[in-house]
């Protein structure tokens, strides 16, 4: 989980005119959203599995939150470094991305749990 969010930060710390990505049309929006479903997954392994078990969406609406706060905190952050500003669109891109993993990560946790062993 640290270091998935560590390498969120120093990803954000790169000031704007170092990134060079290609010319895809809402490219920066779904990496967001790829670093922020990692992150969401980081967090989960890091939970309890009983946590995630017997409270899924208390557990998943924690670790979203979880993911929005870092968001918040990474947005302010770059609006320190030159060539880069804060984007409500990154954030629910990273919000969106969190959503997402947590989702399916919880609902084949539960899918396993309701399927009887096979032997």
């Amino acid at each position: 989980m640290f270091l998935v969010m560590g390498t969120i930060f120093y990803l954000s710390h790169q000031p704007g005119d170092s990134l060079h990505l290609p010319d895809i049309t809402d490219l920066d929006k779904l990496l967001h959203g790829m670093a922020y479903g990692v992150l969401a997954a980081s967090v989960l392994f890091a939970l309890s599995p009983a946590r995630y078990r017997h409270q899924p969406v208390r557990a998943g609406a924690g670790v979203v939150l979880f993911c929005l706060l870092y968001g918040i905190s990474d947005e302010f952050h770059q609006s320190f470094i030159p060539g880069r500003c804060p984007s409500a669109a990154d954030l629910v891109a990273d919000t969106l991305g969190a959503a997402l993993v947590v989702t399916v990560v919880l609902t084949a946790v539960r899918c396993r749990t309701l399927t009887p062993p096979v032997r």
